[in-house]
């Protein structure tokens, strides 16, 4: 009977199939590298455009951030030119009360009575003066507390002079502030002494 050598035939197929894994494994790597080399690709294309996007949201941020600034500013300037109005429009309106002031005042004050001095600290008044009496001062206090453009008489001192007949005075008042002018003789109307006081 013949015999045939197998050896060689099966070591050219262990060698044909370690050939095989060793293509197939180096296969395997490349397309594993090609796979790594295009996921590194994508990977740094995302991260390049989301850089991108972080760049213009910080650009767009400071716009916004500046815009606030100036909004920041135009409301400080809104702010200084409403109390620069309110000062105006209350130095209009005080205009004409201090007419009316003065005007109320010559008519308040009683016969044989005279102010020296007229002081006024913001709406407050010091009127320093001279009177034949000291019922000629409570007399003008009366016409004070009935007065529309003044109340709240306070009499500080009252001093009897002894060179002349009378007696000298200091009395405080409260100026009465009417918005409106045309409101003013609606607001409150003075009393006026009656006939039999002095006056």
């Amino acid at each position: 009977m013949p015999r045939i050598n197998l050896l060689p035939w099966r070591d050219q197929q262990r060698r044909d199939r370690k050939l095989a894994f060793f293509v197939a494994l180096g296969a395997a790597a490349a397309l594993a590298a090609i796979a790594a080399f295009i996921a590194y690709l994508l990977l740094g294309s995302m991260i390049d455009a989301q850089e991108q996007r972080n760049e213009r949201l910080r650009a767009q941020i400071k716009v916004l951030d500046k815009q606030i600034e100036e909004i920041n500013d135009l409301e400080a300037q809104k702010q200084k030119f409403i109390s620069r109005m309110r000062i105006i429009e209350t130095l209009q309106r005080s205009r004409p009360e201090v007419v009316h002031l003065f005007d109320e005042l010559v008519k308040e004050m009683p016969d044989g009575t005279y102010l020296t001095s007229v002081k006024q600290t913001g709406g407050k008044l010091k009127l320093e003066g001279v009177a034949q009496s000291s019922t000629r001062v409570s007399a003008l206090m009366r016409n004070i507390s009935a007065s529309q453009w003044l109340e709240k008489p306070e009499l500080e001192v009252v001093q009897t002079k002894t060179d002349t007949a009378g007696s000298s005075f200091v009395l405080d008042a409260q100026q009465i502030t009417v918005p409106d002018t045309e409101d003013a003789g609606a607001a409150k109307r003075p009393v006026r002494a009656a006939p039999g006081s002095a006056k």
